[in-house]
This record gives C-alpha cells, sequence and structure tokens, in this order.
C-alpha cells in the first residue's frame, strides 16, 4: 500500500513534470528550429504573426494593434478593428538635421502610454510602405525593452484586404496606461562606433549592412538629399524589398530563402549584424529580419546620410555583394 506521503511525493513529481513540459511548450512558442542546414539559428517565430492568427486573436484582452503611418488618412481610409494610430514623427524626429533619429527615451514611452501599451501587451504592428513603418517602431519597442512583446503583422494591411478581413473606419477608445520600461541601448550604433566598425573590415564576427537600393549601394545612383556615392567600406547589402515576396504581396520570404539571401550576401552564421540605410528607415526592416533569422543585430540610426555629412570614406562597386 502506497503512504499518504508517498501520494503526496508522487503528486509533487507530476506536478514539477507538467511544469517543466509546460516550460518546453512556451520555449517552443518563442523560437521554432528549422530542418538541419536549411538556416543558421532557431527562428524567433513570435516576431511574426499570420492574418489568420491575428484574425482568431483580435479581442484578446491583452492584444494590442497599432497602425503606424506617416498621415492619420492612412487608418482613417480602413484599418484592422481596435488598431490604435500612431504617426511615424512621434517616433522619428529630426534632429541635428538628421531625420528619423529617436526622441527621449521618456518621449517614447508616453507615446506607447497613450497608445494604451501595457508591460502585458502583446503588441502587432503595421503600417504603410510595406511595412517598413511597423518594422522601425519594431526597432523603437526593442531600444525600450519592449521586443519580445512585439510582432509585425506578416503582409500587413494589404494581406488583410485581399483576404476580405474585417475592415473598420471607427476611432477606437483607448485608455491610457503607465509603462516600465528598461532601456536597451545596445540596439543603437553612433558613427564612432560605425567607423571602429568599417576599421575592422568584414569579417565572420561583424557584417555591416547596408539596406538601400543595389545601385545606392554600389554607388551607380545617390541617396535623396546625399551627395557622396556609394556604401560605408566593407558594408555588404541586402535591399530591404528583397525580403518580402512582392510589392503586391508584401509578405515575408520562407525563412530558408532569407537565410540563404543573407548568406549569399556574406552574413556569417555567427556574425554580428549592424545594419544602416540613408536614415534609418529601411536599415529597420533588414534590423527586423536579421533578429528574426536568429542573428545578434543593431542599427546605425543616422546612417549613410550622416556618414556623409561627416564626409567619411565610402567605397563603390560595379554590382551590389550577393547580386
Amino acid at each position: 500500500m502506497i503512504s499518504r506521503t508517498c501520494r503526496c511525493v508522487v503528486s509533487v513529481a507530476a506536478l514539477l513534470a507538467a511544469l517543466v513540459v509546460s516550460s518546453a511548450l512556451a520555449t517552443v512558442e518563442e523560437t521554432e528550429a528549422p530542418p538541419a542546414g536549411e538556416t543558421p539559428f532557431p527562428i524567433r517565430i513570435r516576431m511574426l504573426v499570420t492574418t489568420g492568427w491575428l484574425a482568431e486573436h483580435l479581442h484578446d484582452p491583452n492584444l494590442v494593434v497599432l497602425c503606424i503611418a506617416e498621415s492619420r488618412n492612412f487608418c482613417r481610409g480602413g484599418h484592422i478593428p481596435g488598431a490604435r494610430f500612431i504617426p511615424l514623427e512621434e517616433i522619428a524626429v529630426t534632429r541635428n538635421g538628421i531625420s528619423h533619429e529617436l526622441p527621449d527615451a521618456s518621449v517614447l514611452k508616453k507615446v506607447f502610454e497613450r497608445a494604451g501599451v501595457a508591460n502585458t501587451s502583446r503588441i502587432i504592428l503595421y503600417s504603410e510602405r510595406y511595412g517598413q513603418l511597423a518594422a522601425r517602431a519594431y526597432f523603437t519597442l526593442d531600444y525600450l525593452g519592449l521586443g519580445d512583446h512585439a510582432a509585425l503583422l506578416d503582409g500587413g494591411l494589404e494581406k488583410w484586404k485581399a483576404e476580405r478581413r474585417e475592415i473598420s473606419v471607427d476611432i477606437p477608445r483607448v485608455t491610457p496606461t503607465t509603462l516600465q520600461i528598461t532601456l536597451n541601448p545596445a540596439v543603437v550604433v553612433g558613427t564612432a562606433e560605425m567607423r571602429k566598425f568599417s576599421d575592422v573590415r568584414a569579417s565572420h564576427s561583424l557584417a555591416l549592412l547596408d539596406a538601400r537600393p543595389a545601385d545606392e549601394y554600389s554607388g551607380k545612383g545617390l541617396s535623396k538629399d546625399v551627395t557622396r556615392a556609394g556604401h560605408i567600406p566593407s558594408a555588404t547589402n541586402v535591399y530591404w524589398m528583397d525580403n518580402l515576396v512582392s510589392a503586391e504581396n508584401p509578405v515575408l520570404k520562407p525563412p530558408t530563402e532569407l537565410s540563404a539571401i543573407y548568406r549569399w550576401a556574406g552574413i556569417g552564421y555567427g556574425a554580428r549584424v549592424v545594419t544602416y540605410c540613408r536614415t534609418g528607415m529601411q536599415s529597420s526592416f533588414d534590423y527586423f529580419v536579421a533578429k528574426y533569422l536568429g542573428y545578434d543585430v543593431r542599427m546605425y540610426d543616422s546612417s549613410f546620410y550622416e556618414w556623409s555629412r561627416k564626409n567619411l570614406p565610402a567605397e563603390k562597386s560595379a554590382v551590389a555583394a550577393g547580386k
């Protein structure tokens, strides 16, 4: 006969086993290991949600959908039900003549508090420009220490509408919150640090990634309002739109295909990736994708605009790397 004490021990053991299983399942939700050899790291699957997932979870109590756009008209014309609008100008400002810089953390904190974001929120982001502004918002939340709470809507409003899902023009009532933030300044690279990275040159431990179109990277064309041609020395190139299937179907390419693109661009499995572009918008998307693929990633926010203003070295190439 099993004693009461033994039965208690068995029950405790069963409970601990259940907790271990539950913990393991939670870990599986965070990352998903693809077949061996297909991608360098486990994919961070929680960074991306499908339209089907969002439709099923749209009324979850902790869900916050954010619509990021330059003008409120983008959201007024029809938005995902319950989506709260955040104008780009509130999370990317002009400072010292450089556009799209991060505002002070205290300002950003208030922006997301007004949008009803709490520390318990699951934040889903979509935007105009095929998700580019949503990626910028993700980078901003990552800087605030809230990246683990956020995800991009794969395919954005374009896919949502193509599937004839519910659209609303109602402005949702939002209750402001109080956020606790833990800054993650390591994700932001300044010009002085970028100069050191460039001097190191490309290596298996470091990759500088230019997210501009191939012509701007190679020096064949100039970026808007930039008088210097070419790219930061030792940088490679993945144009941010090349992460998407197409402009008509702006979903991310499959992880194995994305991984191949980044490997073809010369980015090693264990490399730390530092993204940049003209002023930190296009590079936000490469930042998001590189992190999604499992890389350790940072961003040079002031990008080639400031690099050029300081008359720092630039390289030209016949074609973009990996093209």
